[in-house]
């Protein structure tokens, strides 16, 4: 039982990545960037055959989140410079990843036992040689998402972030204040496919192997965490116990958190659901019918459409 949460939180902390990134399209930009599904495979991809070619696990996070990043570039210049729509562009880098993805690693490919992965490493094993497989991918995924998450909160804080979200408010203000609302958008959207392939490339370390088909659904998966969160969050914030904590000097974050921490907490229960789902006896190729499933009880059960939940 320990085993299977310890799991449920690994991999709700490592898919989390890919909702920072579906939260900086949908939620700060309004944008659908369906190109999600083919970035996270695609930092998959390249991880694995840099794994097996003897890189350093640890610049492959680097190399991944490039690759990623270009993937973004590709999707916001053919929406920006191409005058295509948002949906269509997305659609586009998506078809276009999938070909990309199968010539980079093929359909499927395993990384032997032998070859150190970022929880494997010598420095993870320097830092944390004293937990075991399990506690070291708790450990080093909580750290990873903290330090992404600070920084994304950072960001926000920063000129150019104050710009990307007015950018998804209103795009108006962005122009009357001489601002390209066409670069920023770019930007926007290299940085949300940099996280998603970033995570991908975490998941392939997890996993040791790559498939073609890893991609699929992860746009929903992110959506529904987003939604999630924020909804699970929105609630919080107008109970009585969080009405007092605001009262109190040093505990006023723990009433309002911020939208990144929304993002994560949706991502651990929307894995934990999952989880459930397979303890009760679903069979593991039913778990795409599952997910749509459980996106549609969140919309239904949060009574509003997503993305009137996700823009609030």
């Amino acid at each position: 039982m320990q085993d299977l949460i310890v799991s449920t939180l690994i991999q709700g902390l490592i898919y989390a990545l890919i909702s920072f990134g579906v939260y900086f399209t949908y939620t700060i930009l309004d944008f659908p960037d369906l190109s999600v599904d083919g970035s996270f495979p695609l930092g998959a991809a390249v991880t694995a055959v840099l794994l097996t070619r003897g890189m350093n696990p640890w610049l492959t996070l680097l190399v991944a989140m490039a690759i990623g990043a270009l993937a973004g570039l590709v999707t916001g210049l053919i929406h920006v410079r191409l005058r295509i729509r948002d949906l269509l562009a997305g659609i586009i880098t998506m078809t276009a990843l999938f070909s990309i993805n199968l010539q980079i690693a093929g359909s499927n490919l395993t990384i032997d036992r032998s070859t150190d992965t970022i929880f494997t490493s010598p420095a993870a094993m320097a830092l944390f040689g004293k937990l075991s497989l399990l506690g070291r991918k708790l450990v080093i995924s909580l750290i990873l998402v903290i330090i992404l998450k600070l920084l994304i909160d950072w960001f926000f804080k920063t000129k150019f972030g104050l710009l990307l979200c007015a950018v998804g408010d209103n795009s108006t203000l962005v122009t009357t204040l001489a601002c390209d609302r066409g670069r920023v958008k770019i930007i926007g959207l290299v940085i949300s496919n940099a996280l998603v392939a970033l995570s991908g490339c975490i998941v392939c370390h997890e996993l040791r192997s790559f498939s073609a088909t890893m991609g699929t659904g992860q746009v929903v998966f992110g959506l529904a965490t987003v939604i999630i969160g924020i909804s699970t969050f929105r609630w919080w914030s107008n109970t009585r116990a969080a009405r007092r904590l605001r009262t109190v000097k040093g505990m006023r974050w723990l009433s309002d958190p911020k939208g990144t921490t929304a993002v994560i907490v949706g991502s651990i229960i929307y894995k934990l659901c999952i989880q459930l789902a397979m303890s009760l006896g679903m069979p593991a190729n039913m778990m795409k019918l599952i997910t749509a499933v459980l996106f549609l009880l969140v919309l239904v059960l949060s009574g509003r459409k997503g993305e009137e939940i996700i823009r609030a």
